[in-house]
């Protein structure tokens, strides 16, 4: 499992620009099982996604995909981690 951190490198009315495309992005990984979460950071200044993918060159791999990396408006964090506690609800997520 993984979580990726945005971190807007550019004005935020330039980011928004590309805000619909992204959100198509995250629809598409949504679809295929790889994201579960996403959302903003408050304040306004990147993001988070909540990834499930088989290795780091994967998350890797679909973040080039995604408008805000293409056109060099965010930099991205990538965190491994393995879920040892979650809540019953999310174990269908998890295996």
């Amino acid at each position: 499992m993984f979580l990726i951190l945005l971190q807007y490198i550019r004005p935020v009315a330039a980011v928004e620009h590309y805000m619909e495309q992204h959100r198509a992005f995250l629809e598409k990984f949504y679809k295929s099982g790889q994201f579960i979460l996403a959302g903003r950071r408050k304040p306004k200044s990147g993001g988070l996604i909540i990834c499930k993918a088989s290795s780091r060159k994967e998350v890797e791999q679909i973040i080039t995909e995604d408008p805000l990396d293409k056109y060099q408006l965010a930099l991205y964090e990538i965190i491994e981690f393995e879920p040892t506690s979650y809540v019953n609800e999310l174990q269908s997520y998890l295996s």
